[in-house]
């Protein structure tokens, strides 16, 4: 990149600044920042999805029917106590697996079946390549089903902190059962959700960092490639461990979207208590 700068500006920078200039813009470190597509990426397409799955455990706990309950509370209960490293590897793992299984039985030949026994693939006609959007997908999902039970349970709580009297005053006035829901109820639930969602957000962009484990080339594993001791034949030692100067980058990126997402939450917190009086939404 630095071939595009005129003589006269390379000659005031100096050769130092130009060393550095041409190192942190050199086609790996370019890939390195290109990467955050990868990691926010994951961050709101999870969150969308745990939202989904939050919606969802938050009416089958609420609901009226038994069994419909008792799904919904196994959901919250269980999955909240699975650690979400163990998550993250199974369901990916799990999910490419089920779908060779299922294509094995409609490409494999019984001598392709013989000749892998006791291997995986079924056969090699079978076998699923997965490329990084593939993978990305299977994090997306894997982050929204483990989150989505905090999130149920965060959404579940806060429709039971809606006050009856307010969903009784509007069933008395002739609205439906379904206008009280969407109109009152939900409408009043984000102001108590939001405090309880914004953590849930946080705990999802902590979980970025996994998306390697998953051979997704994200921030966390080029930091880490391009950090470690890189010795080359023609140069020897270029530079030694830096490591600790690029994961020192991570923790000022992780932190400064940490704090921007603390100012778009409180800003949506007091677009959905507009019209609102709630002492202590939290």
């Amino acid at each position: 990149m630095l071939d595009i700068l005129p003589q006269w500006m390379k000659d005031g920078i100096g050769d130092d600044l130009l060393f550095w200039l041409g190192y942190f813009t050199n086609g790996k470190h370019l890939t390195w920042y290109a990467s955050v597509q990868y990691t926010l990426a994951a961050a709101l397409f999870g969150a969308l999805t745990a939202l989904v799955m939050g919606l969802a455990g938050a009416a089958l706990r609420n609901a009226r029917f038994g069994p419909a309950r008792l799904v919904g509370a196994l959901y919250i209960n269980m999955v909240r106590g699975v650690p979400d490293v163990l998550f993250f590897l199974f369901f990916p793992l799990a999910f490419e697996q089920l779908v060779e299984l299922i294509r094995a039985q409609a490409v494999c030949t019984p001598e392709g079946l013989a000749a892998n026994a006791g291997q995986w693939p079924p056969c090699d006609a079978a076998n699923w390549f997965l490329g990084t959007p593939e993978y990305l997908a299977l994090a997306c999902v894997s982050l929204g089903i483990v989150y989505g039970a905090f999130a149920a349970s965060v959404i579940s709580g806060a429709m039971n902190a809606v006050p009856r009297g307010q969903l009784e005053a509007a069933r008395a006035f002739g609205f439906s059962r379904a206008q009280v829901l969407w109109r009152f109820h939900i409408r009043q639930m984000w102001i108590y959700a939001l405090p309880g969602l914004s953590n849930v957000w946080m705990l999802i962009i902590k979980a970025t960092s996994l998306l390697s484990l998953l051979q997704i080339a994200d921030i966390v594993l080029w930091a880490d490639r391009l950090g470690a001791p890189n010795f080359t034949r023609s140069a020897g030692l270029v530079h030694p461990d830096w490591r600790w100067g690029y994961y020192l980058v991570l923790l000022v990126f992780y932190i400064l979207v940490t704090f921007l997402s603390e100012k778009v939450f409180a800003a949506v917190t007091r677009w959905a208590g507009r019209g609102m009086s709630v002492a202590n939404p939290a």
